[in-house]
């Protein structure tokens, strides 16, 4: 049986390791995550949510201990843990607030004295995936709108996450969910593949890779199995001509850094109009020069260490290959000669297609800026990828960029002058390679539900 070992990034230190579930184990939990759905699919929705508000205060209560343990498991900044929680616990309160309401019955008149029922049924067990960055809150935006519309959850998480599934698993069950009615799935990829295939499982959700959606959509598919897609990007924050510099720099700096770069929604192309080019990125290259990288257990640190080693060595060939094509370091772009995953923040300028940095997402803290003739080519730019999950905007005529954003920039989500993640009352997720589906808003809640029509006389 083989084990998973997971690491400190920081530091390299080995933090502990679990045995790998067989088949049959891991089909045994599907099958009493069944069995506790069968039981759960019975309450009303309003009968659901205390169970989910009790969810959201138990996470609070150990807030302090959940953004310990992420900054040991994945390098997260302590002083973002108790944010990512804190999401956790508004997305169950979320749900439990507006599920009953957003999943409740529809009434509809059909005409010649007919009447029509639209309801909202559970379908059974769902498999989440899902990846380091956000440990909590990865698993949590699944969870919360499964359990809500009555269905049950198995995660399997990222290998270097295990604690914090497993710690997730006990919050809820001290909270007084159904043991068995979120189950944890230590397990390899191969009976992954046949987890998605498991009779009793009804629906597939995944957040990662576009390559690993690709892989994971297609065993979906052949198993006739619905899917929520949410993968990668390299999305595209275009400072128009007219934008304020200092708003520019100051959310650039924060949208390319956040999470020490290690967001699908993180701002990774800079497009930058030809008329305030020389203003914004020297500010910019300043900006991230001044970045204090350390331990990530400190308040004062900025940024810390990458999820692993191997996570590492990844972003620094992405940005060796793009400088071998052309691209120029403005600053950074050094591994430096200290122990544990750290790759400083990076500017990197005279970027075109064909690089890395132009072309694919690099899950780190490297920033690419290119070069616009106008606003027009800037959202032209923007829009040459094969993602779409979000994006921004700077101009000081918001309308105008408002309108830009809906009817011309190609991607899920864009923030106007500013930067954030999520928001529990706003839809998740793109479109291109970077996935399909929603998460959050309650368009989540609709994903897995069976949308019955019953007729009347």
């Amino acid at each position: 049986m083989s084990r998973i070992e997971t690491f400190n990034p920081a530091t390299a230190e080995k933090l502990t390791s679990y045995d790998t579930m067989s088949e049959s184990e891991a089909f045994a939990k599907i099958d009493a995550c069944h069995a506790a759905f069968l039981d759960w699919r019975k309450k009303t929705h309003e009968e659901r949510a205390p169970y989910l508000k009790a969810i959201a205060e138990k996470l609070r209560e150990h807030q302090d201990e959940l953004a310990d343990l992420m900054t040991r498991e994945m390098g997260k900044l302590r002083s973002s843990g108790g944010d990512e929680i804190a999401l956790c616990a508004a997305l169950f309160d979320y749900s439990a607030d507006q599920g009953p309401s957003k999943l409740a019955d529809e009434q509809r008149d059909l005409g010649n004295g007919q009447k029509g029922l639209i309801t909202y049924q559970p379908i059974g067990v769902i498999y989440s995936v899902q990846p380091w960055n956000f440990p909590f809150y990865q698993p949590v935006r699944v969870l919360a709108a499964a359990l809500i519309a009555g269905n049950g959850c198995v995660l399997k998480h990222a290998s270097i996450s295990s604690g914090s599934a497993l710690r997730l698993r006990e919050i809820c069950i001290e909270a007084g969910l159904p043991e068995d009615l979120f189950q944890v799935l230590l397990i390899d990829h191969d009976t992954s593949d046949k987890v998605i295939t498991h009779d009793k499982v009804r629906g597939v959700t995944m957040t990662g890779s576009d390559k690993a959606g690709a892989h994971i959509g297609t065993k979906a598919a052949a198993a006739l199995k619905k899917t929520v897609l949410e993968l990668g990007s390299n999305d595209a924050y275009l400072v128009l001509g007219d934008a304020d510099i200092e708003t520019a720099v100051k959310f650039s700096v924060q949208g390319r850094l956040y999470n020490n770069g290690q967001t699908c929604v993180n701002a990774k192309r800079f497009i930058v109009a030809e008329k305030v080019y020389d203003a914004f990125v020297p500010a910019f290259v300043e900006a991230m020069k001044n970045i204090d990288m350390g331990d990530p257990m400190k308040d004062s640190t900025q940024l810390g260490p990458l999820s692993s080693l191997e996570q590492r060595d990844k972003v620094a060939d992405q940005v060796r290959e793009s400088v071998k094509n052309g691209a120029e370091i403005l600053c950074g772009g050094e591994v430096p000669d200290r122990e544990g995953a750290y790759y400083p923040a990076t500017v990197l300028a005279n970027v075109t297609p064909g690089m890395p940095a132009y072309d694919d997402e690099i899950f780190g803290p490297v920033a690419s800026v290119i070069r616009a003739k106008d606003d027009e080519d800037a959202m032209r730019i923007a829009n040459d990828s094969r993602y779409g999950l979000g994006g921004g905007i700077f101009s000081q005529d918001e309308e105008r960029a408002v309108e830009l954003a809906k009817k011309y920039f190609d991607t899920g989500m864009v923030r106007i002058n500013s930067f954030g993640a999520a928001h529990p009352d706003m839809p998740f997720g793109g479109v291109k390679n970077s996935g399909y589906g929603r998460e959050h808003g309650g368009f989540g809640m609709h994903e897995f539900v069976n949308a019955k029509a019953i007729f009347r006389p």
